[in-house]
């Protein structure tokens, strides 16, 4: 006896479930969850203020030039920055989170706090686990 498929589920529109592999969500969490997108988000938070390129770019130590532009271009197709170019000699470009961006930074500065309480406890977990790992 041959086990059969299960139908796919059909999406309705405006319904998400995060779960199905492919739900438009699963993309918007997988944007969210980007190192850089968390890091981004967070530096535009945390100032409160539109900032230049150079001033985000100091701010996210490791982060190059590609990857910061990618993201940032990423996070304003998504709604969730605004790009504001002045025409002046150098041309001056800034960038601030929208009301959208403020509500996902509000949520990660959570995950970034509760990851910054964490860390020692997640450390001796590691450790613990590597014992047992190389005790077998």
């Amino acid at each position: 006896m041959t086990a059969k498929a299960k139908p796919a589920r059909k999406i309705e529109p405006g319904t998400y479930e995060a779960y199905m592999h492919d739900c438009p969500a699963v993309a918007l969490l997988s944007t969210i969850s980007n190192r850089w997108v968390s890091l981004t988000m967070c530096t535009l938070g945390a100032n409160g203020d539109a900032m230049r390129y150079s001033h985000i770019s100091r701010e996210i130590p490791g982060v190059s030039q590609k990857m910061l532009t990618q993201t940032l271009r990423m996070l304003e197709r998504d709604g969730m920055v605004n790009r504001t170019v002045t025409p002046t000699v150098p041309v001056r470009v800034d960038y601030e989170l929208t009301p959208l961006g403020q509500g996902l930074y509000d949520l990660l500065s959570q995950v970034r706090d509760w990851a910054a309480d964490k860390t020692d406890e997640v450390d001796e977990a590691r450790a613990r686990y590597d014992t047992r790992q190389t005790d077998q």
